[in-house]
């Protein structure tokens, strides 16, 4: 028999029914899943690659903790976001980036474009790529200094000793001059990560390891890296510079695509809620990124793609929201209007 009187009731506020997944396991999977590209990173740049990114996390969780304390407000370094965007903003950055040059990036990400608008979930904008925007727009030369292929980065930034940057897989495409890629890089050597670029971003392989990492986990969908890798595959068949499906396959495992769509373009803060927005803000992203890569004066359109998504996903949540239970179509469309 129950015992009314000594009875505890606990009201709380909703959600009642929680699941078992918080924001910092969210972002351990997350750091797991790019591991694979970090252990590639550093195999194939040298340790400069690990320490690239360790001073990035490192700067990242130091400006939000130190923001958070400065503004009497409460810390926020154990949900290990900051980890994440640290990871992230190195591994878009080339393994030759200066190391003062990847604090810069942190700041940016982390005060101006995360904490300056209230902290994790408030952003607008991916927090990495806004810095590597502004470390581009900065210091556009260290920016697009690469390494040639298989040739390990100087300990603490810079081109080592008799070492000339190349061109990246890119810049052929975006002249359509295959012929003078294949002498650089085969396909395979593509999908696998043996060719110059951004530290992070360079095999497809790893990225594609962890991105079905993160799918099986259930910490991201299917549907942005999905419409957004085959976006982009089918506009570069359809209209490819030279040599047909080759030059589409170079297209989707060069440059930061596989990156963009698996851990940037699926960031939760800023991206649709709605399977439907998802694939709308796929869509939209391998849209603008073909356009910057083939009309474009910059050899890549990743970053900016998904920044100009970024600020269209408000407006993609308002026209894919399902109606709610009890709700007619003629009702939510009134319900617009007014």
């Amino acid at each position: 028999m129950t015992d009314y009187k000594n009875l505890k009731l606990i009201a709380t506020s909703n959600p009642h029914i929680r699941g078992s997944e918080t924001t910092r396991s969210i972002m351990l999977d997350v750091i797991i899943a790019m591991c694979p590209a970090l252990i590639w990173a550093i195999i194939y740049f040298g340790v400069e690659a690990l320490l690239l990114t360790a001073v990035s996390v490192i700067g990242c969780v130091v400006f939000e903790g130190l923001y958070r304390k400065l503004m009497h407000k409460p810390q926020s370094i154990d949900d290990l976001s900051a980890v994440v965007t640290g990871m992230l903003l190195a591994f878009v950055c080339p393994a030759t980036t200066p190391l003062w040059m990847i604090l810069i990036g942190d700041f940016f990400a982390i005060i101006v474009v995360k904490q300056l608008f209230g902290g994790i979930g408030k952003n607008f904008l991916n927090p990495a790529l806004a810095g590597r925007a502004a470390l581009l727009a900065s210091y556009a030369g260290a920016m697009t200094t690469w390494l040639p292929a298989g040739t390990k980065a100087a300990i603490g930034g810079g081109m080592p000793v008799d070492v000339v940057s190349a061109a990246t897989p890119l810049a052929y495409l975006k002249t359509g001059d295959l012929e003078g890629l294949k002498q650089i890089a085969s396909v395979g050597d593509m999908f696998l990560g043996k060719v110059g670029g951004s530290m992070g971003e360079v095999s497809a392989l790893m990225l594609l390891i962890g991105g079905l990492y993160l799918i099986w986990r259930k910490v991201i969908n299917w549907q942005t890296p999905v419409a957004y890798i085959a976006t982009v595959a089918i506009l570069t068949v359809l209209f490819p510079k030279a040599g047909g499906a080759e030059y589409m396959l170079y297209s989707i495992f060069g440059g930061g695509l596989f990156l963009g769509a698996f851990f940037m373009a699926t960031d939760y803060a800023t991206s649709p809620v709605t399977k439907k927005g998802q694939l709308i803000y796929g869509i939209g992203c391998g849209l603008f990124t073909v356009f910057i890569r083939y009309f474009g004066s910059y050899n890549e359109g990743v970053c900016y793609s998904i920044m100009v998504m970024n600020c269209c996903t408000a407006l993609i949540d308002k026209y894919t929201k399902p109606v709610r239970f009890g709700v007619v179509k003629s009702d939510k469309k009134e319900a617009a209007a007014k």
